[in-house]
This record gives structure tokens, C-alpha cells and sequence, in this order.
């Protein structure tokens, strides 16, 4: 005989249901969330933390029983993974627009040493500047520029997606692309 359940699970909604069945079948969802939506599942059909573990392809019942915990607090949102261990983020929001904010800027030869930015230049820039960022990493400025959907061009600059230069009427004018999120992904 099983322990009381210290957390049940609550009563699924309608809505909830829909998609969590829709993920547990999904073949492009990553395997994760496949996973603890299967377990969820078993345990609103009545099944043992253990036995939903073995559906879901876990073994431990205490995390199907974190999983439900969690998912009684936050609902669907609890099937993302949260930070796996590591070094915490040191860098936030500010942070990360103080990088865009410079890989924006367009560089100064003088100053800078170059006419467009690269990793290193960008890092350089960074480092030496009185408001900037003393330990920045080159894979933190990779990382984040990506993030913000900036890409590597052939002409070894780093362009925004969806932002665009052209002439118009003599004059270099910056186009949006409004559909440039959408086509990203």
C-alpha cells in the first residue's frame, strides 16, 4: 500500500487536459516535456507517482510527486525545466541592454580599432568602457546577441534580423521587417 499523497494532484481543467495530452503525443516538443506531461496525465487518471513515473519512462516517483507540487502552483508552465544547476546568471536585463546597446552603436575606428564589431572587438569595447561590463565574456556577448536575433553576416558583421538598410531617395533609411519574429522561427 502506498504513503498518503502529501500534495495531490488537483482537478485538471478542460483546457489543461487538451494540452497536456497534446504535448505527451508531440513529436516536436523536447523529450522533457513529453515526459512530464505523460506522468501528469497518469496521475489525474488515478495511477501511483510510481506508476506514472514508469509511463512516463522515470524512475523516481518523488520527482513525479515534485512535479505535481509544482504543477498545482503553476500550472502548464510547470512542464518547462527550470535552471539545471551551474553558475547562476550574473548577467540580467540591464546587463544584456547595456551589450545590445553597444553592438548597436556603430564602432569608431579610432577608438574602437575597428570598422565593424566582432566577438573580441565587442568584448574589448565592454571591458575598457567607464559604464561597462569588466568581466564580460565573449560567449555571454555571443549568447545574448543571439538571443536579441542578431546574426553573423558574410560581411563579418553582426546585422538585427528583420532591420534592414536601404536607399530610399538618396538616403540610407532602416526598414523593420514586421514579420521577422515569425520567420525566425
Amino acid at each position: 500500500m502506498s504513503r498518503r499523497q502529501k500534495d495531490p494532484l488537483r482537478k485538471l481543467t478542460d483546457q489543461e487536459r487538451v494540452w497536456l495530452v497534446r504535448i505527451s503525443r508531440s513529436q516536436a516538443e523536447p523529450a522533457a516535456h513529453v515526459a512530464r506531461a505523460k506522468a501528469l496525465l497518469a496521475v489525474a487518471d488515478g495511477h501511483s507517482y510510481t506508476d506514472a513515473a514508469r509511463a512516463a519512462g522515470r524512475r523516481s516517483g518523488e520527482a513525479v510527486s515534485h512535479l505535481v507540487s509544482r504543477f498545482n502552483r503553476e500550472g502548464i508552465a510547470a512542464l518547462e525545466p527550470r535552471h539545471g544547476g551551474g553558475p547562476v546568471t550574473i548577467y540580467a536585463d540591464a546587463e544584456r541592454e547595456r551589450i545590445l546597446a553597444e553592438a548597436r552603436r556603430v564602432p569608431e575606428r579610432d577608438r574602437d580599432g575597428t570598422a565593424t564589431w566582432s566577438l573580441t572587438t565587442l568584448r574589448r569595447a565592454l571591458r575598457e568602457a567607464p559604464d561597462g561590463l569588466p568581466a564580460v565574456s565573449t560567449h555571454t556577448i555571443w549568447k545574448t546577441l543571439k538571443e536579441a536575433g542578431f546574426e553573423w553576416q558574410r560581411d563579418r558583421s553582426w546585422c538585427e534580423t528583420g532591420v534592414l538598410e536601404r536607399k530610399r531617395k538618396g538616403e540610407v533609411v532602416e526598414v523593420i521587417d514586421p514579420d521577422a519574429t515569425a520567420k525566425k522561427s
